[in-house]
């Protein structure tokens, strides 16, 4: 999964929130480390729209960076991104098939599954190109949900092919541990309102820790 796909190292994917200044954090990101792939999420309390997405794309594709829509197939189809996230769901198995129809074979569709290893294992089957696992922020216990991710990422990476992404990962430490585990990416939440300074400080840290490049300009 992702154009620039190493074979064995840990990538990064960058997490980009739409809306006001999304656009500063994406090139900031990616002018501080070289990412695989790239995720847009809708902006909080809002929904995306092309007008929102189109740029984000643009720059991420001039980069050679994978470019992935939350959650939306068919707007990812319309503005010829490289594929789509889908979030966890009950249904996750028929958006997953909704998805796979309106893209075909070519585009990625990354699933997440939650907590669930039946469905983490039944959507690879059917040709999930990633899963990922992640401890979503809203949770209360943060050390259980990271403490499950953690376990997730392990199981998943000792047995299957299929690649799998870490998510809400918060620090250079969290990231470098996630990657002996056997994450083949690690996604970075570029944070709202965050300078661009704050910025690049995340991303170098992190990228520091996993041996990931500068970007090349």
């Amino acid at each position: 999964m992702g154009v620039a796909q190493a074979e064995t190292a840990t990538q990064l994917y960058a997490v980009v929130e739409g809306g006001e200044a999304a656009l500063d954090r994406l090139t900031t990101a990616l002018s501080a480390a070289e990412f695989a792939s790239m995720l847009i999420l809708p902006p909080a309390g809002g929904t995306l729209d092309a007008a929102t997405a189109r740029p984000l794309i643009e720059a991420a594709q001039e980069k050679n960076v994978a470019a992935l829509i939350a959650d939306d197939a068919q707007l990812a189809r319309t503005l010829r991104a490289d594929g789509v996230h889908l979030s966890a769901t009950k249904k996750l198995a028929d958006a997953y098939a909704e998805a796979r129809s309106i893209l075909g074979r070519v585009g990625i569709v990354g699933v997440d599954p939650g907590i669930s290893r039946h469905d983490a294992m039944t959507l690879a089957e059917d040709g999930a190109d990633y899963l990922a696992f992640g401890a979503p922020p809203h949770l209360n216990d943060r050390d259980k949900a990271r403490a499950r991710r953690d376990e997730l990422i392990t199981w998943w990476a000792e047995i299957f092919e299929a690649p799998c992404v870490a998510f809400d990962v918060e620090t250079p430490e969290e990231a470098e541990a996630l990657s002996r585990a056997g994450a083949d990416f690690i996604a970075i939440r570029l944070p709202v309102g965050a300078t661009p300074a704050a910025t690049r400080e995340l991303v170098t840290g992190i990228a520091a820790a996993l041996g990931v490049p500068a970007s090349a300009g």
